[in-house]
Parts: structure tokens; sequence; C-alpha cells
């Protein structure tokens, strides 16, 4: 693997495989929700949408077809800290994924029609998740956690700020945010050093150097005092979701708290089988599946916790079975993380959460996408070197460390709670 940057800024991550038939090209942006503001949330993800209508060389539409043409696969995502784009694709075309990304990343179109149109997709992808408990009881939770750090909401944004949001925003946002130093450039799959470095060189070294920083110096103060709220709406079964604050990524006790997570509910993000950031699964042989879901109180149970730049949350989330109530799974999940924090994890617990750890990093580089996602993630927070350094403190973290941390972690007095009863439910 090769690291270098760019007079003007970008950073460039090479990582050859002469075994990959593939290669996977991403450009990582430091910029997310969390650089928003009341009165332009959602605008980050407007901006990766509309980083598919065109650029100097590339018509609408023909940038993924441009991809898909040569039997390759695109896609982006925003998140809390950052916004990705990627492409995979057979590596004797591996060249083309640079022209894209090169073209648009500070000549993106933004045309107020485009914007306008894309305002209408975005808001009905809000109005699709609204319609799932899931993302309205996740929503609420976030409100109620933070109070002043912009974690407060979703990518998608508060509806009212879609519907009102001027079209100059998005643009004055992406003009502002994007540029190569605020970028990170992965190729990872099956391709020449040499030629990668001479293309990247030449496509990308001429632009700008721009991109504001995005450093967030907001703080969110300890949570003193249980928080809740409930809300109702369609649906057959009801269901509950509990967070506390957890640390960032750079936290001393970071790697404990994913161990936690491993213990509770069978996965952590970070070194999970899935290859990219999302909700962990659920897991037979964890614990709160094993509480809840074989006992039947529940139809499904996990935990998460992501770790992020700025401290987040840990969160705890049961769905209740037909005919039990939702304050019957509440106390359920409660008893398990007391249980957690008053005797520790088990011996064979924690024997099979350091095998799962482990496994899951073996396999996490497995093909050129994973590879470049990984790299980018790792890449954006600045030191690639966090991802082993991590890897060693997960699987040195003691049992009866975790057992403190989790009497530390899991006080009644500093969560946040949301209920979420089902309009069609059987027992309330």
């Amino acid at each position: 693997m090769l690291r270098r940057r760019l007079d003007n800024g970008l950073d460039v991550i090479l990582a050859p495989d002469d075994g990959s038939p593939t290669v996977s090209t991403w450009v990582w942006y430091r910029v997310g929700s969390v650089n928003e503001h009341p009165g332009i949330t959602g605008v980050s993800h407007w901006v990766e949408h509309m980083m598919f209508q065109g650029s100097p060389h590339f018509r609408k539409g023909q940038i993924d077809r441009a991809i898909f043409s040569i039997g390759g696969a695109s896609n982006a995502f925003t998140d809390n800290d950052f916004t990705a784009y990627f492409a995979t694709v057979p590596r004797s075309h591996w060249d083309v994924p640079l022209r894209v990304e090169s073209d648009r990343m500070v000549s993106a179109r933004m045309r107020s029609l485009d914007a306008n149109r894309e305002r209408e997709i975005i808001q009905s992808e809000r109005e699709g998740n609204e319609n799932r408990p899931e993302f309205r009881v996740e929503e609420e939770l976030h409100a109620l956690a933070f109070r002043h750090h912009p974690y407060r909401w979703d990518p998608l944004g508060f509806a009212h700020d879609m519907a009102t949001m001027p079209t100059s925003a998005v643009q004055e946002y992406y003009h502002r945010f994007y540029g190569p130093r605020n970028a990170v450039l992965v190729l990872a799959g099956g391709f020449s050093v040499p030629a990668a470095w001479e293309q990247i060189r030449r496509r990308f070294g001429t632009i700008p150097s721009t991109g504001a920083p995005t450093r967030v110096r907001s703080r969110e103060p300890p949570i003193r005092g249980a928080r809740r709220a409930e809300l109702s709406g369609p649906g057959s079964t009801s269901l509950v979701e509990i967070g506390w604050p957890a640390p960032s990524i750079d936290g001393k006790k970071a790697a404990a708290v994913m161990m936690l997570d491993q213990v509770l509910g069978g996965e952590t993000s970070l070194f999970a089988p899935q290859p990219f950031w999302s909700r962990s699964s659920e897991h037979p042989n964890s614990r709160l599946y094993r509480r809840l879901v074989r006992t039947g109180l529940a139809v499904r149970a996990s935990s998460d916790y992501r770790p992020r730049l700025y401290p987040g949350l840990f969160t705890v989330e049961a769905q209740a079975a037909p005919t039990v109530s939702i304050s019957q799974v509440e106390e359920a999940l409660r008893s398990e993380v007391r249980r957690l924090a008053r005797t520790g994890p088990t011996a064979a617990e924690w024997a099979d959460a350091r095998a799962t750890v482990a496994r899951g990093a073996q396999i996490s580089y497995e093909g050129s996408t994973r590879s470049g996602f990984r790299l980018g993630f790792f890449g954006v927070q600045g030191s690639l070197d966090r991802e082993p350094a991590l890897l060693r403190h997960l699987l040195r973290v003691r049992r009866e460390e975790a057992r403190e941390l989790a009497g530390s972690l899991f006080r009644d007095d500093a969560g946040v709670t949301v209920r979420y009863l089902a309009e069609g439910a059987g027992a309330a």
C-alpha cells in the first residue's frame, strides 16, 4: 500500500492487488451532516444527489452510463461525518472512474432546475423512511440525546429544511466544502501503481486547492437525568430503543465499548462481515437475542455502536412479539445490560467475541470494494494506523475492564429511551 499527497492537498491511497479482476475507486469527502446547521439540514445528502447530474465532460445521465457500460457498479452515501462515492469496474477499465471523479470534484453541474427535481426525490425518500417506525424512533432518539451537537439530526435532514432551503444553499455548500483539501482518493485492486499515479497527477493535480475546514467545535454536555419519548403510529408490533452517550473512535474506551457491542448484539460494526457502514444485524448467539428473541419476548433484538469522529451513542433496541407489552420488552433490555454491568461477560462469551472480531478483521479486505471502503474510512480520519491499533486494543480488552465500563456506560440517569406504540399491536 502507498499513501501520497498532491500539492493541492488531495490525499491518495493506492492498494494494488495483482490477483484482483477489478479495481474499486473511492473518493471520500470530509463533510457530512455534522457540518450542517438548522436551516440547511440535509444539504450534504442533497449535494450527493447533485454529483450525478453531470459535469464538464459528462452530461446528465452519462456518469452512471460510463460505469455501467463497462460492466461496473457505482453508488454513493452520506453519513454524519463524511460523504463517499465509489465505482468498482473490471481492471481493464480502471481509469474510467478517475475521469468521472476528477471531472466532478469541483465542477459538478449544480443547476437550480436539476436541484429542485432532486429535492422532490429526496423528499420522497424521507417520506418513505417516515413510514418506517425504526426511522422515526432513531430520529427521535438522537433529537433527545443531542441538544447542541449536530449529530442531533439525520443525514436526510429535517423535512421543513428540505422544503424551504433555497437551491443556492446547495451550490454554496458544494463550492465551500468540496475540493482536494477535504478529499481522500482510494484505488484498490488490479492496477499498475506507476500508471495510476501518472493518471492521478494528470487528472487531479491541476484542480485548485479548495475545501474549507470541517472540524466541529460544538460539544454535547453530559445527560443529567433520564430522557424519554413515546411515539405511535401504524404497525402490528411495538418497539423500543435505548441509547447512552459513547466515546468517539479516538476515545480511550472505544475498543472496550466495541467489545460490549459484540457481546450484547453479536457484532461490532467496524469488524463485521458486512462490507459497508450499516446498522448491526441480528445474531442468534448474542446475549440480547438469547434473552429476548429465544424466550418469545421479541421478534428481533440488537445493539449498535458505530464509533464516530465525535462522541455518539451506544444503543440497544427490540421489537416486541405480537402478544407482549412494550414495557416487558424494555425491562428485559434493561435487565440484560444491568446484568452485564454486574457480572460482566462469561468466559465463553468473551472467547467467542474475540474470535468473531479476529475473523471479521481477516475478511474485511476481501475484494477491491471492501478494501477501498476500509482504507477510505480510516483515511478520512487522518491515520491508516488507527485500524491495526484499534484491533490490537480490541483483542487486549479484559473481561473485568468490560464489566467496569458497562457499569459506567449503562446508567439509568444518563440514558435516552424512545418507545413506538404500534396502533395495531395485540397487547399494549
